[in-house]
């Protein structure tokens, strides 16, 4: 039994890099691939948002000197690397696929348009939307809080190496309290880096509810889906 038919599914760039300095790792992307294809053999509608932080990330580049505008275009064309690693993998194991751009790249993928992924859906395929907004200062948080709400996702499920939401930096701070779940409203008051503020706030406006959670343990993905509770789940 599955509790969410409809997901969208953010990942970060720097998670495909496994433990390795930057680049796509193949295991990662193999253990990350036969997660979603799990629960797409259960029935469950998956739309996938990727980063591209393990390639370039805008802001790092304008640190260094790069124009942000350019910088944040470097980023998008990142996001389309990994998702043409992500659709290849997918479709590797038998898995149907469409790959969406918010850029204009004619021979990758189709720019996003609604009615072509709910036939997407229609056709049992797993989208995956790259080129973030395809605007600059926006990150793919939210890019991936825009796409689940367009394709009217029941949830915005956020893949991290953490299992949930902490009051501190669990890696740097021992005392760090987990909760099991929390309002939106207490995780403004507490200032909690869910995810960047124009994204969370589109959650919020719209009553979409988010679950972080460790996308490193297998299985995880599923227990989501299936209502179990893993990770940390946002709501109103």
């Amino acid at each position: 039994m599955i509790k969410y038919k409809r997901i969208l599914l953010k990942l970060s760039g720097e998670a495909l890099m496994g433990n390795d300095d930057s680049g796509i790792n193949p295991e990662r992307l193999e253990e990350y691939v036969s997660q979603i294809i799990e629960i797409a053999d259960l029935g469950v509608e998956i739309g996938i948002v990727i980063g591209g932080g393990n390639i370039f990330r805008g802001l790092t580049g304008e640190k260094s000197g790069t124009d942000r505008v350019k910088g944040d275009q470097m980023g998008m064309l990142a996001t389309v690397i990994n998702g043409l690693a992500i659709q290849s993998s997918l479709e590797k194991a038998g898995q149907k696929t469409t790959i969406f751009t918010s850029v204009r790249i004619e021979s990758v993928g189709e720019r996003v348009n609604k009615d072509k992924v709910m036939a997407a859906f229609a056709n049992k395929e797993v989208v995956i939307f790259t080129g973030g907004t395809g605007n600059p200062y926006f990150t793919t948080d939210t890019a991936s809080a825009l796409r689940a709400l367009e394709m009217e996702a029941e949830i915005l499920l956020k893949g991290t190496r953490v299992d949930g939401i902490y009051s501190a930096d669990p890696e740097t701070d021992p005392a760090a309290e987990k909760f099991d779940e929390i309002t939106y409203e207490e995780a403004y008051r507490r200032n909690l880096k869910i995810m960047d503020l124009t994204a969370f706030t589109m959650c919020r406006e719209n009553n979409l509810p988010i679950v972080v959670f460790n996308m490193n343990t297998k299985g995880n993905l599923r227990k989501v889906v299936e209502g179990n509770k893993t990770g940390t789940i946002v709501h109103k």
